[in-house]
């Protein structure tokens, strides 16, 4: 059940994305405000995935990640995800750590290129768990 809540929380803020993506950098770089919209649609995206991995890792019990990285690493090792969808989701996982951690020195072009480029990465992975979630419907 926990699962399914951060899925939804994945849908919904991979929308708020999406919609976010019509910002110019230019306005990303002058407008505070449209900044921090940006970067916290892209932070609770990537936890919301990073969340929904733990909890296919328990689910599935594959043991315990130590780092957010490892999950998508664990995932795709398992073959629950492609192993490239896997390795997008780790550099994400890392990402994350960067909005987190180093904020006030992040490179807006960078974030820029993530936000323009990266959301198909968390799109398909939706799309990955949702085949899962078919599956064990299928199965029962």
């Amino acid at each position: 059940m926990r699962i399914l809540a951060h899925l939804r929380e994945l849908d919904e803020s991979q929308k708020d994305w999406e919609r976010y993506q019509a910002i110019s950098l230019k306005d990303l770089k002058r407008d505070r405000d449209k900044r921090n919209m940006v970067l916290h649609a892209m932070l609770v995206s990537i936890q919301a995935a990073i969340d929904v991995a733990a909890g296919l890792i328990v689910k599935e019990g594959l043991g315990k990640p130590t780092t957010y990285r490892e999950a998508f690493e664990i995932l795709g090792q398992a073959g629950l995800i492609p192993e490239e969808l896997a390795e997008e989701l780790s550099d994400l996982a890392g990402f994350r750590n960067v909005l987190v951690h180093i904020y006030w020195q992040l490179d807006l072009d960078q974030v820029y290129g993530v936000l323009q480029n990266d959301l198909k990465t968390l799109k398909s992975f939706l799309q990955e768990v949702k085949k899962l979630s078919d599956q064990d419907l299928s199965a029962e």
